[in-house]
């Protein structure tokens, strides 16, 4: 849809006039994690499933947040993408006809979609143009009932949180080995020599940065295939279909980077399995299909496990490791998957010394 069809749907489904009661909460977000002051902003979402609506109400707050701050902005809508599929023509002329140095909200159920002529990563494109962004994908996984758990992922002191960042961030660049450890049987050692962590403080303002909201993690790719150990999944797991919050956690055993052995009885592990499968199935190269290929720690205080990733990687207390690409993020490998596995209550030690988050 174009802006005026984008607009009138918002209008015709009553979204704009539900969204006014989140309009303090939007308009600080953007303030916060943006500054916009002149730019001309574009909103871009989707239309939703049946009870999974957040993309688009997300759109529609945003929408009225840049209004209220009195910021020139646009919205538009496309029908939810899946994997192959290309973004709506709208949306990427919107994207194409956007000049150099002005922001882009992305809120959308699950993919964004292919970008045709304007290049294979939206993060590279607003890179490329100067853009700064915020994203929240994967929507579709989370039900309306379940709302209300990610805008207080949102509701957070950002400048606060990025101190804290700021200082786990120098400690893993200056670090050579990591060791994650918990009570029910994690033993992982992650060499991370010579590599830059990246902090997801939600703070973008500097032209051709952005990220994903909520904001609250602090990830580093591993140095090649230094990853060794045994990992307890016990929070949630992504798969190539959904994410799927862990009721019987299972063990993954990792040697030289490599995954060589997943053990359980869940559905949580047949599902994992099924993905992996598939993206070898599906790989012209499938050597990075069992890679590690990032360690995250979460540090967003209001963030709970709901069984989607990008809140569930962000919870403090929590710690994951990604399965396939990182070559996005500084590291060498290239994978059609990226899958986070998040496990709880980790002990943090950096070159032998423990880590106290809290404290931080």
């Amino acid at each position: 849809m174009d802006f005026r069809d984008s607009f009138n749907y918002l209008e015709k489904k009553d979204y704009f006039n539900f969204s006014k009661k989140r309009l303090r909460l939007f308009s600080n977000v953007l303030r916060q994690t943006l500054k916009p002051i002149s730019e001309k902003v574009i909103v871009i979402g989707d239309t939703g499933h049946e009870n999974f609506g957040l993309s688009t109400k997300l759109s529609a707050k945003y929408f009225l947040a840049c209004e209220n701050i009195g910021v020139d902005a646009k919205v538009y809508l496309q029908n939810p993408k899946e994997r192959g599929e290309s973004a709506n023509p709208e949306i990427i002329q919107a994207m194409k006809n956007l000049p150099e140095n002005n922001i882009i909200v992305a809120n959308l159920s699950n993919k964004f979609g292919s970008m045709k002529h304007l290049g294979n990563s939206f993060r590279s494109f607003c890179k490329e143009k100067n853009h700064r962004f915020i994203s929240t994908t994967s929507l579709g996984f989370i039900t309306n009932e379940m709302e209300e758990f990610l805008y207080n992922t949102l509701d957070i002191d950002y400048k606060r949180l990025s101190k804290k960042h700021a200082k786990l961030k120098e400690i893993f660049d200056e670090g050579d080995e990591v060791r994650i450890t918990t009570e029910i049987g994690t033993d992982l050692r992650i060499g991370i020599k010579k590599k830059t962590a990246i902090s997801a403080d939600g703070l973008y303002h500097e032209p051709g940065s952005g990220g994903n909201l909520p904001s609250g993690e602090v990830y580093i790719p591993p140095r090649k295939k230094q990853v060794w150990g045994n990992v307890v999944i016990d929070g949630s797991s992504r798969t190539i279909e959904r994410t799927n919050l862990i009721d019987k956690p299972f063990n993954m055993k990792i040697k030289d980077g490599e995954i060589t052995k997943i053990e359980g009885d869940s559905f949580g592990v047949h599902s994992l399995l099924d993905s992996l499968k598939w993206a070898w199935n599906n790989s012209k190269y499938g050597w990075g299909v069992k890679r590690i290929g990032e360690l995250g720690i979460g540090l967003n205080p209001n963030a709970k496990l709901i069984g989607s990733t990008i809140v569930d990687e962000k919870v403090l207390g929590t710690a994951h490791i990604a399965i396939g690409s990182n070559h996005w993020m500084g590291g060498t490998i290239y994978s059609i998957i990226h899958l986070d596995q998040v496990f709880k209550k980790p002990v943090i030690e950096v070159d032998g010394n423990e880590i106290d988050i809290d404290k931080l």
